[in-house]
Order: C-alpha cells, then sequence, then structure tokens
C-alpha cells in the first residue's frame, strides 16, 4: 500500500495516483473519509498571538481587528501607512526559533501523511497589510520605487524563512502552503503588465527557492484571477487551491488549465456549498472531477474547514466529501 504522502505526490506530479488524495483542514476532519494531508497553520502565528484573538499588533507590526467568527479579521493598522516610516522600519527576524519550534510536535504526528506548511500574505497580501489596500493600488503609479522596496524586503523575509525551514526539517516536509488573494469577482486587482513588473520576478525568486528544497508550492487565491493564472504557472505553482470553481467558470476553466496544474478544489464555497442542496453539490463534485482532473492525476479534493464563517451546515461538506470518494479510483477517470 503506497503511503499517503506518495499519493498525494503523484497527483500532484501527475503520476496516476491510485485514487483522489483528500485534504482536509487541520481543525474539521470527517473522520469517514481520507486524511492524507497534514496541514501545519503554526507558521502563521504571530509572538502576540492569533489574529482572531484580538492580539497585539503582528510580528509585522500590523494591527488586527477581528470579528465575533473565530477565523475572520482584517488589518486595520497599517506600520508603513505614511511612507516615511520606511527608512525606520525592520521586518521580523526570519531565523527566529519560534516560528520553527513548534512544528517538531506536529511534523512528529503526521505519521505518512503528505507536510504542507501553511504560510499566508505572501507578497502582495503582506505588501496591502504594511501600507493600507488603497494606498497600495495608487503607489504602483506613484510611488513604484517604495513599493520594490518593500517587496524586496518581504522577497529576502520569504527566501531566507524557506531555508531555514529546509535547514532544519529538509525531507520531512514536503510542500508550502502560500496565499495572496489577487481577485476580485470579475477580474483581478491589477493587470497582467503591473503583475509582470512587480511580482512575476519575485514570485519566481521564492518559487525557485522552494523548489530548490524538493517541495512543491501550493498557491491560494480568491476571486476570478483566470488571466493571471499562466503567468503563475511559469513562475513555478504546482498546485492551485482554488475555491471559487463557479464564479472562475468550471468548464471554461477546467478547459483551459486541465493537466497544465493541479488543482486542490472544493465545491464553490460562495454559492453551492451555501445553498447546501445535496443534488447541486453532488452534481458540482462530479462537474470538477470531470472537467479538472485527468487521467494521470491533478486535483486533490479540499476542505475548506471553516465552514460556519461561510453559513454553510454540518451536513454540505460530508455531503462533497461523499461524491468524490464515489468518484475517486483510477479505473473512474475521465
Amino acid at each position: 500500500m503506497l503511503p499517503r504522502h506518495e499519493i498525494v505526490r503523484r497527483a500532484i506530479e501527475f503520476a496516476r495516483p491510485p485514487r483522489l488524495p483528500f485534504w482536509q483542514h487541520w481543525n474539521h476532519k470527517l473522520p469517514e473519509f481520507p486524511d492524507d494531508v497534514c496541514n501545519i497553520w503554526e507558521m502563521d502565528r504571530a509572538q502576540a498571538g492569533w489574529f482572531f484573538d484580538r492580539a497585539a499588533p503582528d510580528d509585522w507590526g500590523c494591527g488586527w481587528s477581528a470579528t465575533e467568527l473565530k477565523n475572520i479579521g482584517q488589518v486595520t493598522e497599517w506600520p508603513l501607512a505614511e511612507w516615511s516610516a520606511l527608512d525606520s522600519y525592520r521586518p521580523p527576524d526570519p531565523l527566529n526559533p519560534f516560528y520553527y519550534e513548534r512544528l517538531k510536535p506536529l511534523l512528529a504526528a503526521a505519521d505518512d501523511r503528505y507536510v504542507a506548511l501553511t504560510a499566508h500574505n505572501l507578497l502582495f497580501s503582506r505588501l496591502h497589510k504594511l501600507r493600507g489596500f488603497a494606498a497600495t493600488m495608487e503607489d504602483f503609479y506613484a510611488e513604484p520605487e517604495c513599493v520594490n522596496r518593500v517587496l524586496d524586503m518581504i522577497v529576502e523575509f520569504k527566501v531566507r524563512q524557506v531555508r531555514e525551514l529546509h535547514r532544519r526539517f529538509g525531507g520531512r516536509v514536503h510542500g508550502l502552503f502560500v496565499a495572496d488573494d489577487w481577485g476580485t469577482q470579475s477580474g483581478p486587482f491589477i493587470g497582467p503588465n503591473l503583475f509582470d513588473e512587480f511580482f512575476a520576478p519575485r514570485y519566481q525568486q521564492i518559487f525557485d527557492a522552494i523548489h530548490a528544497c524538493g517541495w512543491h508550492v501550493i498557491l491560494h487565491s480568491c476571486g476570478r484571477i483566470n488571466v493571471l493564472v499562466p503567468r503563475l504557472l511559469a513562475t513555478g505553482v504546482d498546485v492551485l487551491n482554488m475555491q471559487q470553481s463557479r464564479n472562475y467558470g468550471l468548464l471554461e476553466f477546467g478547459e483551459q488549465f486541465r493537466g497544465k496544474v493541479c488543482f486542490l478544489a472544493t465545491v464553490d464555497i460562495q454559492t453551492t456549498m451555501p445553498r447546501g442542496v445535496e443534488a447541486e453539490i453532488r452534481e458540482e463534485a462530479r462537474l470538477l472531477a470531470q472537467h479538472w482532473r485527468t487521467a494521470e492525476g491533478g486535483l486533490i479534493v479540499f476542505d475548506y474547514g471553516a465552514w460556519e464563517a461561510l453559513g454553510v451546515n454540518a451536513e454540505a461538506p460530508r455531503v462533497m466529501f461523499d461524491e468524490f470518494m464515489r468518484l475517486q479510483t483510477a479505473k473512474e477517470q475521465p
């Protein structure tokens, strides 16, 4: 019997996994279904605590406001709200033992599962959390030199963090799960030209560092980012975490990118899952399996986990997983 991390690897690398892999959320387990991924979120904890605990400013100096829903919050205090603060600003130490020592017992508990370390706020998300979203949109045109300085600072932090993770844990890790939300409901926040100027080469630098460790790059991005996907793939993304399949155009998206990248996918979290209609959930799961995977692999079933924050009833994720289970064997591949 193959170890679970090998099943996931085969799906990512289009090497004919024997079944669909299942990525269950770290705090939301459905024990009757496969649990193939050990997803460790501790890289995101600041020394002051989690943002949803109404902690002091995080390690980057960003002050958070949280809602009563446990995983919802946003930055409302920006350390670089004034560019005059840039010269004296210092990012956190990427070699701080705090970021790494907590991982050891979690890695030991992974067994044979695929280990993915989650570290959100990759580039764009960290930039606008430091500066403020509206100001960042203006800065691409008004203050490009300042934007470049901050992005280079973030890249240096991320690359050094990746190398330290590898020094400490090496082959015990299989992939890094990173995030930049790039899209509105209708398209990305910026056009391809700005993306190419400010972000593509920096993504390449970070992803090259991850690949040099022998790890996969797993990227989450919300919104209709279709126009940016070819650029993301060119910089080295191995897995795309897609949660709004209807917004991308489920059939259109599959036709364009099926076989070019592995999808870490769920039934649509904005429409189908909140409605909670069993027949609709099962039908969308079938469509995802039909149009987003290949006979060689390319699809991992994803559980969003914090369903209560989206108004999704407890039975809907179980229905989704059950339908994917029906479709999981290699013999049923399209």
